[in-house]
């Protein structure tokens, strides 16, 4: 968890401050209302964010697509802040995640993809031996700069009205897309590697690293408050290989980040088992998926670390009494204590409707001020 000092260097940054043990809790921004649930203290209301809150579900999005590819979008500042401010304004939430992506670090590390219609990310010559691990570029992580250009520019419009949250692809799913060449089901390719060549695995996870905090240093610098690190294809793994062969150096990560006076978000699918271990890299706040009760989660914590979600992101298909009563039973088990960030359990998916995208940010609000009047 953040040491004291970085606590301090945020309370700073963000004019976070104290607040007296049975005092009333003022009115909030949304910014420093995120920032302080990310530290476990006191806040007025939950706040609340949606994993892929600007994507394909939004006509303003799909407009912006129309003219050019993610990639262009992410690597042209201005598109990247526009998709960013549009969506977190529309949904009227409390933090905004830049538009980016998780591959974008291949490219500098001398790895080329691209996304295929239907097929998602496509990585055309996969890392599979040790000698593709020594060709893999560390020197350049400047190339990715385009990302705190455009997170410079939210935070200018934001300010501290909202939290900004920016972000990266953890060690283990990132080394995953390299040596799968995309998507999988097994992760064969990857975990022979892990098993039979670890010192090359750990070879690899150490570049990761190195490029990786470059990244996260210079999105924190351009003004993110929060750095979230997603591990999507964590919940694949064992509670012993991911002991042995991700824990260390997600640790480091984790560490190097906050060492940046950030609070770190770490998110992971189908990760249940796996929580225990994941608080053990230090993150501030564990990301929940939606299979299991948040309560039982966070009790499984000792509730030493906030948690964010954790509504199932196909409830927002669902007539608006479900989705508020849904809403409120997250909330409910969240029991006010401090550290709960609501969010989905993954990201929103194509075609959700946009009003019950709203409704649920809306029923966040309906539970903060029906409660506070009891």
């Amino acid at each position: 968890m953040l040491t004291s000092s970085v606590d301090s260097m945020m309370s700073e940054r963000l004019q976070i401050p104290p607040i007296k043990t049975g005092s009333e809790i003022p009115t909030m921004t949304g910014g420093t209302r995120f920032v302080r649930a990310c530290l476990r203290r006191p806040v007025d209301r939950t706040p609340v964010w949606f994993l892929r809150q600007a994507g394909r579900y939004m006509p303003e999005y799909q407009v912006v697509r129309r003219h050019h590819s993610l990639l262009e979008i992410c690597k042209q500042p201005k598109l990247a802040a526009e998709v960013t401010i549009t969506a977190a304004e529309k949904l009227d939430v409390d933090a905004a995640i830049i538009f980016a992506d998780l591959l974008l670090p291949f490219e500098c590390m001398g790895l080329d993809f691209e996304f295929q219609a239907g097929e998602g990310p496509v990585i055309h010559k996969p890392v599979r031996t040790a000698d593709d691990i020594a060709r893999l570029r560390t020197d350049r992580a400047s190339e990715l700069g385009y990302v705190a250009e455009a997170i410079a520019r939210v935070v200018a419009h934001f300010k501290d009205r909202l939290g900004i949250i920016g972000f990266c692809g953890a060690p283990f799913t990132l080394a995953s897309y390299m040596i799968e060449g995309g998507g999988s089901r097994n992760y064969v390719h990857t975990k022979t590697l892990m098993y039979r060549e670890t010192d090359a695995w750990r070879r690899l996870l150490d570049k990761l690293v190195k490029v990786l905090r470059e990244f996260a240093r210079q999105q924190v610098e351009a003004g993110a408050d929060v750095i979230q690190i997603f591990d999507s294809w964590a919940g694949a793994l064992s509670i012993e290989d991911y002991r042995e062969y991700v824990l260390p150096t997600t640790k480091t990560l984790v560490r190097d980040v906050q060492a940046m006076g950030v609070p770190v978000i770490y998110f992971g699918v189908d990760t249940a088992s796996l929580l225990p271990s994941m608080h053990d890299t230090g993150a501030d706040v564990l990301g929940l998926d939606w299979r299991t009760p948040l309560d039982r989660a966070w009790r499984g914590l000792d509730h030493a670390c906030a948690v964010q979600g954790n509504l199932d992101p196909i409830t927002l298909f669902a007539a608006p009494e479900l989705i508020r009563r849904r809403v409120h039973q997250i909330l409910d088990q969240a029991g006010g204590r401090p550290g709960h960030i609501f969010n989905l359990g993954h990201g929103i998916v194509p075609n959700t409707p946009v009003e019950n995208v709203q409704q649920a940010v809306k029923f966040v609000r309906e539970y903060a001020a029906v409660n506070r009047h009891e």
